[in-house]
């Protein structure tokens, strides 16, 4: 687009790969202070600030700190974050418009939670009203497990967001996680971009994501779309956003909740639309009166996303830090990939341990998951554990292959997952392990060696 772009670095994120593709990069105190960051725009000169898909996107403090200072905020207004974002609030706002929702329940402050439960029964789920990711959510079966799970949901809630409010919702058996992306002008009018399938999902956390969900009837899809159409025109919403639903066996339908910003899983919809909706963010923010999008785009193929992440799976996901020794994407047609990191970097322990997203576009589903399990065995990462092998077993999985999953689909059938090795695999990676000794050793033979700056040392100011 011709923008230049300013990089914010918390410490300890300085070789982050953020950090060496933009123009210009500003130290702040942590990627959650919203003083750093507004005294880092002003310093830089900046005019807009794109809050990313992290907990302070969907802080209405933080767009409205950002319109306060003069700055433009690449999303929604914050009066429609409040709104959409508190998952109480927008619960009452579907109601309003008529769209579907569980039966649930406000939990009363310091009042009885046990009448509600009683109301909405069980199993049910506690559930933060602000943030998302799975944080403050707590499954409850028994009316006598009620009160600890309370206490412990809304002290996790008020650690990530500060804010311990909770509700109950009515638990659903096996349901699917379907999503749709909507676009608002702010004046009135949205339009769709189509639905993802969120299901394969680790404690609440996605996994796993496609685009366009498999195995819908023509009226659940339409249902869906209106649905999503009739909650995004009716709070005038501005910019990229996502309206989540829970989809029963029977195809019927109901409003989670909306995610007021970007999601991590927009590349399917941009890949299966052609659409690049981060594009589309930042013309409408440099020009409100033009309607970026006047009608929903027509859709090609099918996309697979998945997260790769820092983690080890068969330790009971414990983080994996350390150093990035060698470092090979896929490629090829249909292959996208959204990296985070750079050969050579050191990968702590202190930030979200999701390193990349893998993305395919096939010419349809069954082409489409042939091209991932071909992605996922050409990305090699060494020097550090990640959660490969358990995209990969999740990719055989043929129930995965047949479409026909939920969200607690990888809870029950990867419980207890352990990788196992053949012996190909292991000398393979033992004569990768000697490639990288040898290759050290020549390295620190070598004398004389001119060293340059840092690939970003030119940026920092």
């Amino acid at each position: 687009m011709g923008l230049g772009t300013v990089a914010i670095c918390a410490p300890g994120d300085e070789q982050a790969r953020h950090v060496t593709m933009a123009d210009e990069v500003q130290l702040v105190e942590g990627y959650l202070d919203i003083a750093s960051i507004l005294a880092a725009a002003r310093k830089s000169g900046a005019t807009l600030i794109h809050p990313g898909y992290g907990f302070l996107s969907e802080r209405p403090a933080f767009a409205e700190a950002v319109e306060k200072t003069g700055l433009i905020f690449v999303g929604p207004r914050a009066e429609t974050m409040a709104q959409m974002g508190g998952k109480i609030a927008a619960k009452e706002i579907a109601i309003r418009e008529g769209v579907p929702t569980l039966p649930w329940a406000k939990v009363p402050k310091g009042g009885d939670i046990r009448a509600a439960a009683k109301a909405v029964g069980f199993p049910l789920l506690l559930k933060a009203s602000a943030g998302g990711g799975g944080k403050g959510m707590r499954r409850v079966d028994r009316a006598e497990d009620l009160l600890e799970a309370a206490e412990s949901a809304s002290a996790e809630a008020v650690s990530a967001f500060g804010d311990g409010t909770l509700f109950i919702e009515r638990l659903v058996d096996q349901p699917r996680h379907i999503e749709v992306q909507v676009f608002g002008d702010g004046r009135g009018h949205a339009v769709h971009l189509h639905d993802r399938e969120c299901s394969l999902q680790r404690r609440h956390q996605k996994v796993w994501e496609e685009a366009l969900a498999p195995h819908l009837s023509k009226d659940t899809r339409n249902g869906l779309h209106e649905a999503a159409m009739r909650l995004a025109r009716g709070v005038r919403y501005r910019s990229a956003g996502t309206l989540e639903f829970l989809v029963d066996a029977s195809g019927g339908y109901y409003f989670l909740e909306m995610n007021t910003r970007l999601q991590v899983e927009h590349p399917v919809t941009e890949l299966v639309t052609g659409v690049d909706l981060v594009i589309a963010q930042l013309t409408q923010a440099q020009d409100p009166d033009e309607t970026y999008l006047q009608d929903p785009p027509s859709t090609r193929g099918h996309a697979i996303e998945v997260r790769l992440y820092a983690e080890d799976p068969a330790q009971g996901f414990v983080p994996t830090p350390g150093k990035v020794e060698m470092l090979r994407w896929p490629s090829g047609p249909g292959i996208r990939v959204d990296s985070g990191i750079e050969e050579g970097q050191e990968v702590g322990i202190q930030f979200d341990s999701m390193l990349a997203k893998l993305i395919v576009l096939g010419q349809n589903r069954q082409h489409a998951l042939a091209r991932m399990r071909y992605a996922l065995d050409e990305t090699v990462i060494l020097g550090m554990g990640t959660n490969q092998a358990y995209l990969r077993a999740i990719a055989d999985h043929p129930a995965v292959q047949e479409g026909r999953v939920h969200t607690g689909f990888l809870g029950t059938e990867f419980a207890h997952f352990a990788p196992e090795l053949s012996s190909t695999e292991l000398e393979l990676i033992a004569a990768a392990s000697a490639q990288l000794k040898s290759a050290k050793s020549s390295a620190s033979a070598s004398v004389g060696a001119a060293v340059g700056p840092s690939p970003w040392e030119h940026k920092w100011r």
